[in-house]
C-alpha cells in the first residue's frame, strides 16, 4: 500500500506514524509496540521498539506472529491471514479523529485462536465500526504457541501474555494522541483472548490500566504447568533437542511450527490433552486468576461483561465429522467427557434427564461447555463485589450443524457480519438488526459500563441474543449448572500415563476417544 501524503500523522513515544482516512475514520495499522521477538530476544520478555526518524507509514497490517495453518476442516470456517516478517509485536488503531482533546472511550481487542493461531489482521475484527460509533479501537498481535507460551527452565513463562501487557502499557502512554482516554480503557477478548484478558485484569501490574473488561467464551484461568511442559517435552523429543529455550531458539521457525501442529493435534477443548496456556509465574500471574478475582483481591472497580454462545462445542466437533464420531462412540465418549470434566456418573445422568431427546455428542458438548465456560463465569459473577453483566449468543449459523457455535458472535460484536470471512462461519443472510443490537451493547459498555440490561444479581439475568428481539432470561441452564454442585469430583490424572487414581477407567476412555477422533482428523 503506497503512503498517502494526506493521511493523518500522530506522534508516538518512538516516532511519528502516518495512517489513512477510510470510510470516515482514521486508521493506523502495524504500529510496533515492542521490538521483534527474534534473534537474541527469542523466548524473552518483550523489549521496547527502536525509535525511528521521520514518519513511518502505517497503512498496512504488520507481520503476524508465527503460527501453523488451520487444518482443512477448520479453515473452511475460520480465516487466518498471514503477513510475513519479524516485526510481529504490532497493533492497529481505528479512531474517529486523532485529536488529543477528544478523550474518547477505548476498546483494546485480544484475538482468540487457542494461543496458537489468529491475528489482528482477521477482517472480522476490523475496528472501523467502533470508531464510527465513537470508540477508539485497538487490536493487538502477540506471540503464539511455543514462541509465546512454551514453558522452559531457562526463560520466563508467558512471553505472549507479557506482550499483551506491553501493548496495554503502550495504550496507556500513547492512546491520548489518537483521541482516546487512557482512563477509560475496556479490555476485550474472545476465547484465548478472553482467557488472556482475565489473567491481565487479575495481574497486580495492570491496576490503573483497565477500567472494564469483556470476556467472550473464555474464563480467567491458569493452565497446569505440567500440561504445558508436556507439550514442550514432546516437541523436544521429536526435534531431538533439549527442552530448553536456548535449544528451541536454534530451530528453524517452519520446522518448529510443523512440530507444534503435530504434537498439538488433539489439544481441543473437548479432548483435553497437553496444550499451551497461561501458567502461574510468580510475577504477572502470581496466583490463579479466577480465584484472585473471586476472592476480590484483584480488579476492584472493574466492570465485567461476560458470556458464551449456546452451542460452543459445535465448532470443536462439527468440522471433519467429529460430532457423528462422538455419537457413534456413545458410552466411551461419555466416559471421556466425565474424565475431562472430573465428575462421576451423576452429572451426565442429570443432563440426560433434562435433555432426553438429545444424542451423546450434545450431552458431551454441553457438559464440556459448562465445565469450561458457564460454571467459571457464573462463579465469578456470583462472587465479585463489582458489577457484572452476562449474555448468551443463541442465533444459529445458516451453515449445517454449527448452531450458535464458538466464535460465531464475533461478526455481530464488530458489526462485520457482511464481510466474506464472517460468512464462512455464519453463512449468508445474518440479520443486521442482531448486529446492531449486539454491537451497540458493546459500544455502550465501553463508553459507560452499562450494556443496556440489568446487572447480575440473585435472579441470574442473562441477555439472550438470538432469533427475534434480544431479551432477558433468568438463569438459563441454571438447572444444568446446579447438577455440578452436588456431584463428587474425580481427580485429574497427574500425567497421561498416571491412571492410578480413582476414575482410571474414565482416563482410559479419554485415550480411546483421542485415538478415535485423531483418526477422523487425519
Amino acid at each position: 500500500m503506497a503512503a498517502d501524503p494526506t493521511g493523518p500523522v500522530v506522534r508516538t513515544l518512538h516516532g511519528a506514524v502516518r495512517g489513512r482516512y477510510e470510510q470516515g475514520v482514521a486508521v493506523f495499522r502495524g504500529i510496533p509496540y515492542a521490538a521483534p521477538p527474534f534473534g537474541p530476544r527469542r523466548f524473552r520478555p518483550p523489549e521496547p521498539p527502536e525509535s525511528w526518524d521521520g514518519v513511518r507509514d502505517a497503512g498496512a497490517f504488520g507481520p503476524t506472529a508465527p503460527k501453523p495453518p488451520y487444518s482443512e476442516a477448520f479453515a473452511q470456517y475460520l480465516a487466518d491471514p498471514v503477513v510475513a516478517g519479524d516485526d510481529c509485536l504490532n497493533l492497529n488503531v481505528w479512531t474517529p479523529e486523532p485529536d488529543p482533546q477528544a478523550r474518547l472511550p477505548v476498546l483494546v481487542w485480544l484475538h482468540g485462536g487457542a494461543l496458537t493461531r489468529g491475528s489482528s489482521a482477521v477482517p472480522v475484527y476490523g475496528g472501523r465500526t467502533f470508531a464510527r460509533d465513537g470508540v477508539v479501537c485497538v487490536s493487538v498481535n502477540y506471540r503464539l504457541g511455543v514462541e509465546g507460551y512454551g514453558l522452559f527452565p531457562d526463560a520466563l513463562p508467558n512471553p505472549g501474555l507479557r506482550d499483551q501487557f506491553a501493548a496495554l502499557r503502550w495504550v496507556h502512554d500513547t492512546i491520548g494522541a489518537f483521541g482516546g482516554d487512557p482512563g477509560n480503557v475496556t479490555l476485550c477478548g474472545q476465547s484465548a483472548g478472553a482467557i488472556s484478558a482475565g489473567a491481565l485484569i487479575a495481574a497486580p501490574q495492570t491496576q490503573g490500566l483497565i477500567r472494564r473488561a469483556v470476556l467472550q467464551s473464555g474464563p480467567p484461568e491458569a493452565s497446569e504447568r505440567d500440561k504445558v511442559r508436556r507439550m514442550v517435552r514432546r516437541m523436544a523429543a521429536r526435534l531431538k533437542i533439549p527442552a530448553t529455550a536456548e535449544a528451541f531458539a536454534t530451530v528453524d521457525r517452519d520446522l518448529l511450527l510443523r512440530t507444534q501442529a503435530e504434537v498439538g493435534r488433539l489439544s481441543s477443548p473437548v479432548l483435553g490433552g497437553p496444550a499451551f496456556g497461561i501458567v502461574l509465574d510468580g510475577d504477572l500471574v502470581p496466583r490463579d486468576p479466577l480465584q484472585a478475582l473471586i476472592d476480590g483481591e484483584a480488579a476492584r472497580g472493574i466492570d465485567l461483561l461476560m458470556g458464551w454462545t449456546r452451542d460452543e462445542y459445535r465448532l470443536w466437533l462439527v468440522p471433519g465429522g467429529l460430532l457423528e464420531a462422538v455419537d457413534r462412540l456413545g458410552p466411551v465418549a461419555l466416559a471421556g467427557a466425565m474424565a475431562r470434566c472430573h465428575v462421576g456418573h451423576e452429572v451426565p445422568r442429570g443432563y440426560r434427564a433434562l435433555r432426553p431427546e438429545t444424542g451423546t455428542a450434545e450431552i458431551v458438548g454441553q457438559m464440556v461447555t459448562d465445565h469450561l465456560l458457564r460454571i467459571p463465569l457464573h462463579r465469578l459473577a456470583d462472587a465479585r463485589p463489582g458489577t457484572s453483566y452476562l449474555y448468551e449468543f443463541a442465533w444459529p449459523s445458516r451453515l449445517p450443524g454449527l448452531g450458535a457455535c464458538h466464535a460465531l458472535e464475533l461478526g455481530f460484536v464488530f458489526d462485520s457480519a457482511g464481510v466474506p470471512e464472517s460468512a464462512k462461519l455464519a453463512g449468508e443472510g445474518a440479520p443486521q438488526e442482531l448486529c446492531d443490537a449486539m454491537h451497540t451493547a458493546w459500544v455502550r459498555f465501553a463508553a459507560t459500563g452499562d450494556p443496556g440490561w440489568q446487572a447480575w444479581d440473585a435472579r441470574h439475568p442473562v441477555r439472550i441474543f438470538g432469533e427475534g428481539v434480544p431479551h432477558i432470561a433468568y438463569g438459563p441452564r441454571d438447572a444444568e449448572i446446579a447438577l455440578w454442585s452436588a456431584a463428587p469430583t474425580v481427580p485429574e490424572p497427574a500425567s497421561d500415563s498416571d491412571f492410578r487414581a480413582p476414575g482410571a477407567e474414565l482416563a482410559s476412555a479419554v485415550r480411546r476417544l483421542r485415538r478415535s477422533v485423531g483418526a477422523r482428523r487425519h
